[in-house]
């Protein structure tokens, strides 16, 4: 019963990721005000960092900043790491 609360907790937070990702860049083009890196972080913690870097590069926004490029599949390997040792 855990496996499917953890998958349905993936992906309402990856879809989250991946849509705050599309809406920071439309701020952008837009010259509105931003989110902050420091939430686009948080939700990469939290376990959306695969939605975040599918928004990354769907969008392509902020795919020259190696922080984003390489901090959010690193975050990937910690959750995946994470479930491991959970489901295990």
């Amino acid at each position: 019963m855990k496996e499917l609360y953890m998958v349905i907790y993936y992906v309402i937070v990856n879809i989250i990721g991946l849509l705050i990702m599309r809406e920071d860049k439309k701020r952008a083009q837009q010259h509105a005000w931003r989110i902050s890196e420091k939430t686009l972080f948080l939700i990469a913690l939290l376990g959306g960092a695969l939605g975040e870097t599918i928004g990354m590069y769907t969008y392509r926004h902020k795919t020259k900043h190696p922080s984003f490029t390489v901090g959010f599949p690193l975050f990937m390997l910690l959750h995946i790491a994470f479930i491991y040792i959970i489901l295990k």
